[in-house]
């Protein structure tokens, strides 16, 4: 069961308005990239009030300390109060940073989120964690704080590239292979271009939800969806910083076959489990091109699971369920990468 802030349709026509006319904001303002003005502004201008356009430069870039300053500036400028409306429209990094600034403005006005891409439907738009990067670590300035709405239209999906649909269906097998084996087995037994895309959402929100419920602020059980993304931010992170960036998902699913191997060399997962998750994320996102480890290594080691100096991941036991806090080895990390690159 859903909240009542969380809508989940197909049609983005009458999403909004219905969801804005009992609400009386003083001022709305729609942050947005060039991408999402250009391909999903179209579908809502109509049902939006009086607004103001922010616009600011797409990509994970610019999901930066400075981009906050020239959002916070315009909120300024704009004679923004705390009875105003942030109405953000993309991404996961616009999700990320716009809710950021949201929180922050004022000590926090009211910001409603349109997830764009399928990554931000099915992961980044739930669950109320928001921030930016902070030299090139990933999510390093943040919070947690809940939109006050989350509005879900799957026909958005329509105007992503192939590269960035499957980015995001790199979350949507992660929360399969943490919580539910008969929908890992129902989804990879069809390419990307077969999967249902509106059961998928709405599985993997509901699953997230009922997670976050249980365990708001990221203290135990929350942490099984950190699956794959140890190993899989630092690789996101070296790249960023080499000026050659990869998708969120590419990394993700790099990061899930090595995390994987660990929990099998520990003994959590059985070798067939192992070659599963191998053979289908390898024929889905083909290979990142990854680094020694001890290249990963200063990014791996500021990952904010960590405890004491100690490097804590959450791994696979068995397809289809999860546990968190794992100590892992340096050593065990370079393993990984060497299994990841060798099959």
């Amino acid at each position: 069961m859903f909240p009542e802030h969380i809508v989940i349709q197909s049609r983005p026509a009458g999403l909004l308005k219905d969801f804005l006319s009992p609400k009386k904001y003083s001022k709305v303002a729609v942050l947005m990239d060039e991408h999402t003005f250009r391909d999903c502004y179209p579908f809502i201008e109509a049902d939006l009030p009086v607004h103001e356009n922010f616009i600011v430069a797409a990509g994970e870039e610019h999901k930066s300390l400075e981009t906050c300053v020239s959002v916070w500036q315009k909120l300024t400028d704009h004679a923004f109060d705390r009875y105003s409306l942030l109405l953000i429209l993309g991404g996961g990094v616009l999700g990320d940073l716009g809710g950021f600034c949201a929180s922050t403005y004022k000590r926090g006005i009211d910001f409603v989120i349109m997830p764009t891409t399928l990554l931000a439907q099915v992961d980044a738009s739930v669950g109320g964690k928001l921030g930016v990067d902070f030299h090139h670590y990933k999510n390093h300035i943040g919070l947690f704080r809940e939109p006050t709405g989350t509005l879900i239209a799957s026909d958005f999906l329509r105007t992503l590239p192939e590269r960035e649909l499957r980015s995001g269906f790199a979350e949507v097998i992660k929360h399969c292979l943490i919580s539910d084996k008969a929908m890992w087995s129902k989804v990879c037994s069809k390419p990307l271009e077969g999967q249902l895309w509106n059961e998928l959402i709405l599985h993997s929100v509901g699953f997230k939800y009922s997670i976050i419920t249980q365990d708001p602020k990221e203290n135990g059980l929350r942490k099984i969806l950190n699956f794959g993304h140890t190993i899989g931010h630092a690789l996101e992170s070296y790249f960023l910083v080499l000026g050659n960036r990869i998708f969120h998902g590419e990394a993700i699913a790099a990061g899930m076959v090595s995390e994987a191997f660990i929990a099998h060399r520990k003994n959590l997962i059985q070798p067939d489990e192992l070659d599963q998750i191998t053979t289908y994320l390898t024929r889905i996102f083909g290979k990142v091109n990854a680094p020694p480890y001890h290249h990963l290594m200063p990014f791996i080691s500021q990952d904010k699971k960590n405890r004491g100096g100690k490097i804590k991941m959450a791994l696979l036991e068995g397809i289809g369920k999860a546990v968190w806090d794992v100590e892992v080895s340096e050593d065990e990390v370079k393993a990984s990468l060497e299994y990841y690159s060798s099959h």
